[in-house]
C-alpha cells in the first residue's frame, strides 16, 4: 500500500514573490530551568568557542636550486679570408681586396644591394622614431618614497684579536673588491699575538648577493690607510712620525703621493728610499718644524692636480698649492674650523672649490672663494663625536657621517638642513670610517671592533634628480654671499669698536671745561 499526501494549491499562487513583513518577537516555547538537575552537571568557567569561517588549509614549502651563473665572454676574430691571405698581414688582404673589387660579380652585386639599401634609408629618413613631441612639458614628479637603508653584509676582522677598522677604499673598477686598512689606535696596546695585516675583500658577481671572500692582505704597520688603484693599493703607519698616506693621481710609474706627519713628504714609486719633495706645515709661514701642526687627514683630486687640502690635529684646515715658488707661499690659505682634530677633509666631487670637514661634534662645509672666514653651512651639534664624513658621488648634496655612538646619519642640505634625512643604526660600537661607492648605492662603514658593514640605500638616496645639480649650485653661492656680508659687518663692528677705544683716551686728556 503506497502512502502519500498531496498538496494542491491555485495556478495563480505559482511564481508569486515572496512577501516579508516586520513583526514583534514571539515565545513559541519555554522551557523553565528544574534546580533539582543542577547536581547533575559541572559548571565550566569560562567558556570559549572558536569558529574560523574560512577554509582549512595546509602548510607548502618550496625551495628551489639556486642558479650559480658566471660571466664569460667570446671574443670574435676576422674571418672569410682565402687560406692563401694572411689577415694580419695589411699588404696581402689590401691586394686580395683589390682584386675582388675589380671583378664584374662584385660591381653588379654592389649596385644591386645599393638600391635596396638606399630605399630602406630614405623610410627610414622619412620619419623621426625618436622624435620628442611633447620636450617644453615639464615631467611628472615621481612620489616622494621615504629614505630607507638596510644592512646586505657584515665583514668581520678574521683574527682572533679585533682591530679598529680605520679606512675603507672600494677598487675603482666597477667596485667589486673593498680593501680594509685594520689597526689598534689604543696608547701603549703592543701585544705580541696581534697581526699588522689589512685586507682586501671580494664582492663577488653583481648577478649574486652580496657575498664577502677574502682575496688578499696587505702587510704594513698598523694603521694603514689604503688608497686602491686598478692594480696597487698604498698604505702607511700610524705612527708618530707619519699618521696617513694619500695617492696622488694613478699609482702608475712615476707618479708621486703624499705622506703625512708635521711635514707633507711627496714621494715618486720608481724611488721610494727618499721623498722627492717636502713642506714643513707651519702658518706662520717661517718655515719651522718646531712650529709645524700635526697632519692628521689630506684630500687630493685629480680635477685639482697642484692643491690639496689638510686636516690637522689642532683644528685647522690648511689649503696648499704645489705650484708656488718657496714653501711658506705653498701655504694658500688657512680655515680655522673644529675645536680638536680635524678627522676627515674632502672635496665635493661636484664642486671641487667646496669642501667638507668633520671633527669634534659637528660637520662644516667650506669654500676656497671665501679667505679666512668661517663655514658656510654646518651641521646641528650632537651628543656623540663625529669620526668620518664623505660626499655621495652621485648627488651634490648628500653627505654621509659617522658617530661614536654606532649611528650613520645621512645629509640632504639640499631639502633638510636642521635634522639628517636618514639616521640608521649600524652598530653598537662606534664607527670610525665610512666610504661610498661610485655608484652610490652601497655604503661601507667600519667600527672599533673591525667590523664592515654593507649598506644598500633606497633609490632616493643615490639618484640625481633634475636641476638638482644647479640648486646645489646656487645653495651654496647663496650661503658664500650670506657669508661674506656678514663677515664684513663683523669687520666693520671691529673698527668702529677699535676708534671708540682709541677716542677713550683723547677724551680723558681732553675734558671738557
Amino acid at each position: 500500500m503506497e502512502i502519500k499526501y498531496e498538496y494542491a494549491r491555485k495556478r495563480s499562487e505559482f511564481g508569486r514573490p515572496c512577501s516579508f513583513s516586520d513583526f514583534l518577537a514571539e515565545v513559541t516555547a519555554d522551557i523553565p530551568p528544574d534546580p533539582s538537575l543542577a547536581d547533575d552537571f559541572i559548571p565550566q568557567d569560562p567558556v570559549d568557542f572558536a569558529v574560523q569561517e574560512g577554509p582549512v588549509m595546509s602548510l607548502h614549502e618550496v625551495n628551489t636550486e639556486r642558479a650559480q651563473v658566471a660571466t664569460r665572454g667570446v671574443n670574435h676574430v676576422e674571418g672569410g679570408w682565402p687560406k692563401h691571405v694572411d689577415p694580419k698581414n695589411s699588404e696581402l688582404t689590401t691586394r686580395y681586396r683589390e682584386e675582388v673589387e675589380r671583378e664584374e660579380v662584385y660591381t653588379k652585386t654592389v649596385q644591386r644591394l645599393g638600391s635596396l639599401v638606399e630605399h630602406y634609408i630614405r623610410q627610414n629618413n622619412t620619419i623621426d622614431i625618436y622624435e620628442e613631441y611633447f620636450e617644453e612639458e615639464e615631467e611628472e614628479e615621481e612620489e616622494e618614497e621615504h629614505p630607507s637603508a638596510k644592512i646586505v653584509n657584515v665583514f668581520r676582522d678574521p683574527n682572533k684579536i679585533r682591530r679598529m677598522c680605520t679606512h675603507l677604499s672600494w677598487h675603482p673598477d666597477a667596485n667589486r673588491a673593498l680593501a680594509v686598512a685594520y689597526c689598534t689606535l689604543d696608547f701603549q696596546d703592543s701585544r705580541k699575538d696581534m697581526t699588522f695585516d689589512s685586507y682586501v675583500w671580494d664582492l663577488g658577481d653583481k648577478e649574486r648577493e652580496f657575498w664577502g671572500n677574502l682575496m688578499g692582505i696587505c702587510v704594513s704597520e698598523s694603521g694603514m690607510r689604503p688608497c686602491s688603484t686598478p692594480g696597487r693599493v698604498a698604505g702607511g703607519a700610524s705612527c708618530f712620525a707619519h699618521t696617513a698616506v694619500q695617492k696622488q693621481g694613478e699609482m702608475g710609474a712615476g707618479s708621486p703621493c703624499h705622506a703625512l706627519s708635521p711635514q707633507i713628504l711627496w714621494w715618486d714609486i720608481r724611488k721610494l728610499s727618499q721623498p722627492s719633495e717636502r713642506l714643513i706645515l707651519d702658518i706662520t709661514r717661517e718655515d719651522q718644524l718646531n712650529k709645524a701642526l700635526g697632519v692628521i687627514s689630506l684630500d687630493f683630486v685629480p680635477a685639482m692636480p697642484t692643491k690639496f687640502l689638510v686636516g690637522t690635529e689642532q683644528g685647522i684646515i690648511v689649503s696648499c698649492n704645489r705650484d708656488a715658488k718657496t714653501p711658506p707661499e705653498k701655504i694658500a690659505n688657512i680655515f680655522r674650523s673644529h675645536i680638536g682634530a680635524v678627522y676627515t677633509v674632502t672635496r665635493n666631487p661636484f664642486f671641487p672649490k667646496v669642501f667638507l670637514s668633520v671633527g669634534d661634534w659637528t660637520a662644516r662645509i667650506w669654500t676656497e672663494e671665501l679667505m679666512d672666514s668661517s663655514s658656510i653651512m654646518e651641521t646641528k651639534n650632537h651628543t656623540a663625536y663625529l669620526l668620518d664624513v664623505c660626499w655621495s658621488p652621485v648627488k651634490p648634496a648628500v653627505f654621509f657621517t659617522v658617530r661614536s655612538d654606532g649611528i650613520l646619519d645621512i645629509w640632504d642640505f639640499l631639502y633638510h638642513q636642521k635634522e639628517p634625512s636618514l639616521t640608521f643604526k649600524v652598530s653598537n660600537d662606534p664607527l670610525l670610517s665610512v666610504c661610498s661607492q661610485d655608484n652610490g648605492q652601497i655604503i661601507g662603514c667600519g667600527t672599533k671592533m673591525g667590523n664592515v658593514s654593507l649598506l644598500k640605500l633606497s633609490p632616493g638616496l643615490c639618484t640625481i634628480r633634475k636641476n638638482e645639480k644647479t640648486l646645489t649650485s646656487t645653495m651654496f653661492e647663496r650661503e658664500a654671499r650670506r657669508e661674506k656680508v656678514l663677515q664684513e659687518k663683523y669687520r666693520e663692528r671691529q673698527l668702529r669698536e677699535q676708534e671708540r677705544l682709541r677716542a677713550q683716551p683723547e677724551e680723558k686728556e681732553n675734558p671738557q671745561e
